[in-house]
């Protein structure tokens, strides 16, 4: 019962934890660790690096930070928002199935 609960709400849990980490955290302070493939690699350029400090320049207000940091940062929350606004009404009204 508990391993259906977690790949059902996994999802939903993983992104508002994300957003909670990225708000609390202090974007100004420099990173020490790092998820980035590329960065543990070695290599110095990423496509995607920046994004999380660009999100939270965002929930501290800080707009041009936020775009210093990626420009990708807005459209990124955008998206993270949707989707859990998105998993959140299916977790409220589940979809039937026309099978059923």
């Amino acid at each position: 019962m508990i391993k259906k609960l977690f790949f059902k709400y996994f999802e939903l849990v993983f992104w508002i934890a994300a957003l909670i980490a990225l708000a609390v955290c202090d974007p100004a302070q420099p990173s020490h660790f790092t998820l980035c493939p590329f960065k543990l690699l070695g290599i110095t350029w990423c496509p995607g690096c920046g994004i999380g400090h660009a999100i939270a320049f965002l929930f501290h207000g800080d707009i041009a930070g936020s775009f210093n940091a990626h420009w990708l940062g807005l459209p990124a929350l955008g998206i993270i928002c949707w989707r859990i606004i998105t998993l959140s009404v299916n977790v409220i009204r589940p979809r039937k199935l026309a099978f059923q």
